[in-house]
């Protein structure tokens, strides 16, 4: 038999990248990334340039096409493998990224009625405008005692396809009628490249509401939000869900044309990004936890048993590795609140002092903030940037920083707000072990881990953990590669399931980050504060973090 290859097509915030992956060993061959021409889509419309209001974040899904028109089949070029030698595709995606579609298939934001309409375009997953539909939905799943609720912590996220839907229909509802189905964008691409319509079980069960067993809510509960929903799951939610593991469909002579692949390839049922990234680090076991760590991090917990805990994101059957519950969390905000600090607050003389040095202004911040001893710069953060995700479900947070003196300095700063994403997974981690689910082994994954070494001895020292680097630096296009293969099955050189194919397709590094003792302990008088203070302003004892908030809305409004 002919050497073996699948294609991972890992769909980001900013860009698309396809990397061919060997499916005997893992290996890497080529990797190509294409930049969305038209981005993240945060202040005016294309072509009409149309004012958002604020907390939107559209984008445009012939992006996602482009992906597959350039990276695709540069990724063959320069690997110099023969299409035929490809067994199957998998993508991942952003999620809940969604958008209304008609009856083709077509996005309404294609059409020339609506190319003006902010709501006919995709919903980015960090599109935060639909807070109120989702305050709603937390409200009334409450007062009607709805049992799905607690599989997500008991909140809700503005971020997730019915509070998205919902505002569609309550400031446009001529797009939400002239909507044939809602589908998640990695749906959607699938579409495109089968011409089958199906739900991944993965964005159905954490972001739609979907159980395995129970299906998705019944219509009483959409009546009882508003009436106009009361069919939403049959209307706008239509078709099958399929789990993950099984095999979408195949290429289309069309896609295979603008792929540059061969027509009948198998492609898998798509995943969430981050999801993508547990296979990718090759984590399959109960007890194992992957933290994939970029602009934001999620957490993602395997385990063999379903437990409702505080603030999850959710707990799917079969949600992430087929035969085990997959339990997420996150924080909306890590990477990116680093980036703001060096972006927006760093002074001249740092940025000088770095480029005199022949250092980015964050590996010049990194070295100094290494030289400070745990607790010197006297400071405590919450990172809440960009809201909270997990275990308070609440995107009107923010951040904050306490100890601030005349004698602070950048790198003092810097440092905190490492050490506050830390304290943040610290707070995960302890919410799931205190709900009676093991937290076993540690990994992370991701372009975090294998830039800041210091960031990741902080995370060892603050969770008193050891923590496993996934070897691969493309762990979820590696993951959906995985799905690819499987989906492919034996019979055409794949793999029976997933537990196999991380047997042969995936790596850790050597090299691990244990805890620091005299650090570690520390760090425990410092987190019984962070904790204090994510009481008082997360749990309703100060409400000056939303009182602001409303004070700024109101004055953009009059601006």
């Amino acid at each position: 038999m002919k050497q073996r290859y699948a294609i991972g097509i890992d769909y980001g915030t900013e860009s698309g990248r396809a990397v061919v992956i060997d499916v005997d060993n893992g290996d890497e061959l080529a990797v190509h990334v294409t930049h969305y021409p038209h981005g993240v889509i945060e202040e005016r419309l294309p072509g009409s340039g149309r004012m958002l209001e604020p907390n939107w974040a559209l984008q445009h899904p012939d992006d996602y096409i482009e992906v597959l028109r350039k990276s695709v089949p540069e990724v063959l070029r320069i690997s110099g493998i023969d299409p035929e030698q490809v067994i199957g595709v998998g993508i991942d995606f952003t999620a809940c990224t969604m958008l209304p579609v008609d009856a083709t298939g077509n996005p309404l934001c294609n059409q020339e009625a609506y190319r003006d309409e902010p709501h006919a375009y995709v919903k980015l997953w960090k599109h935060h405008a639909a807070q109120d539909e989702a305050n709603r939905i937390n409200e009334m799943a409450e007062i009607m005692g709805e049992s799905w609720l607690s599989r997500y912590g008991g909140r809700t996220s503005s971020e997730w396809m019915v509070a998205k839907a919902w505002q569609i229909l309550n400031e446009a509802p001529e797009i939400y009628e002239a909507t044939n189905q809602f589908m998640e964008a990695v749906d959607w691409v699938v579409l495109q490249m089968t011409a089958n319509p199906v739900r991944s079980s993965c964005c159905a069960g954490y972001k739609a509401f979907w159980h395995k067993t129970d299906g998705y809510p019944p219509s009483s509960f959409f009546k009882a939000l508003d009436p106009r929903l009361e069919n939403f799951v049959e209307a706008k939610l239509p078709g099958a869900v399929s789990s993950l593991g099984a095999k979408a469909g195949e290429l289309t002579a069309e896609a295979a044309l603008i792929m540059g692949l061969r027509s009948g390839t198998a492609v898998a049922v798509g995943i969430i990004d981050a999801h993508a990234g547990v296979a990718g680090t090759g984590a399959v076991s109960s007890g194992q936890m992957v933290m994939a760590m970029g602009t934001s991090v999620c957490h993602m917990l395997l385990s063999d048993q379903e437990i409702h805990a505080e603030g999850i994101c959710g707990v799917v059957e079969d949600g992430i590795i087929p035969g085990l519950y997959g339990y997420e969390a996150g924080q909306p905000a890590v990477g990116d609140m680093f980036g703001w600090f060096v972006e927006h607050a760093v002074p001249a003389y740092v940025q000088q002092a770095a480029g005199d040095e022949g250092l980015t202004v964050h590996a010049w911040l990194e070295q100094r903030a290494a030289e400070l001893k745990p607790g010197q710069h006297g400071l405590l953060a919450l990172d809440w940037w960009n809201g909270n995700r997990s275990v308070l479900v609440d995107a009107d947070l923010s951040g904050m920083i306490v100890g601030l003196t005349l004698q602070t300095k950048p790198e003092d700063i810097y440092r905190a707000l490492l050490e506050s994403a830390a304290f943040g997974t610290r707070k995960i981690i302890d919410t799931f072990e205190k709900a009676g689910l093991e937290v076993r082994e540690l990994f992370a994954c991701g372009g975090l881990p294998t830039r800041n070494q210091h960031l990741m001895q902080i995370y060892a020292d603050i969770t008193g953990r050891e923590i496993k680097i996934a070897a691969s630096t493309q762990t979820t296009a590696l993951g959906a590669a995985m799905f690819g293969a499987v989906a492919a099955g034996p019979e055409r050189g794949g793999y029976a399931n997933m537990a196999e194919a991380a047997t042969k397709m995936t790596h850790l590094r050597e090299e691990t980050y244990l805890p620091t003792p005299e650090h570690s302990a520390v760090y425990e008088k410092l987190y019984r504060e962070y904790d204090k203070l994510y009481d008082l302003f997360g749990r309703g004892g100060s409400s000056a973090m939303k009182e602001l908030k409303r004070i700024k809305l109101q004055q953009d409004a009059l601006s």
